[in-house]
């Protein structure tokens, strides 16, 4: 979902770039976003034909439709300065995998969509999954999903100016700090009563680690998205995410 375009600019999906992130943590995509990048011109239209027949689905599969369908409102542009305030909803996941089955399927986008939401629907899947399993099974599979996202974070890290080790280190340092309180990779060593050859991430717990893979794919998700191209706006970026992993962490 990230190949690069020429130029070694990676690739983001449309529905991806309108992803929010409420300030309690949890993502959601705004309905009117998601009516532009479907082609519809008309709210109305779009609300009564794909709206409504989602919302019909979620209640048939058991699901509560205020935890998917968040009514809200948005500020718009008008003449001389002016905004003025229109409907909107704050979309799940699901709601938004529901919409997209219920959009027109002639139009190409709309197959994208069904691709992309159906890709993000597995992985709450997953995560529910995780919930069943016991400590250990939860930080093996979470130690080894670290893994593969911290080098998902250094890739596109690299993209922005990271690529020294010295220059990686500083980075994570960044995330780090975050995360826990202003507290370093050498600092978690100490705490942790580790000596430098041992690796942090071995000597975490599921909720910790967990905390970790939030910040690690969070992080990666941002440089991309908004394209940041300078080591010191990566690094703000790493801080930002892992303070907000922090409050998950000590939630």
């Amino acid at each position: 979902m990230d190949n690069a375009k020429d130029g070694g600019t990676p690739y983001v999906s449309p529905f991806e770039s309108v992803r929010g992130m409420s300030e309690e943590g949890f993502e959601y995509w705004s309905a009117r976003d998601l009516a532009k990048i479907l082609g519809y011109r008309e709210w109305r239209n779009f609300r009564v034909t794909a709206i409504e027949k989602a919302k019909e689905a979620c209640q048939n599969s058991g699901q509560a439709i205020s935890d998917h369908f968040v009514e809200s409102n948005k500020l718009i542009d008008i003449a001389k300065g002016a905004k003025r305030e229109i409907d909107d909803y704050h979309l799940s996941r699901y709601a938004c995998y529901l919409i997209v089955q219920n959009a027109d399927p002639a139009k190409p986008i709309v197959a994208l969509g069904q691709t992309y939401f159906a890709v993000q629907t597995r992985r709450q899947e997953q995560t529910d999954e995780l919930a069943a399993l016991s400590e250990d099974q939860r930080r093996l599979y979470l130690r080894g999903q670290l893994t593969d996202h911290n080098r998902q974070l250094a890739e596109a890290a690299s993209h922005a100016g990271v690529i020294r080790p010295l220059d990686f280190a500083i980075f994570q340092d960044h995330g780090y700090m975050g995360l826990y309180g202003g507290m370093r990779t050498k600092d978690i060593h100490s705490r942790k009563g580790l000596k430098k050859s041992r690796q942090i991430l071995d000597h975490m717990g599921s909720t910790e680690l967990a905390a970790n893979l939030f910040r690690a794919t969070q992080t990666e998700d941002k440089i991309r998205r908004e394209g940041v191209r300078t080591k010191e706006k990566a690094n703000r970026t790493h801080f930002e995410v892992g303070k907000r992993s922090g409050k998950q962490l000590r939630s």
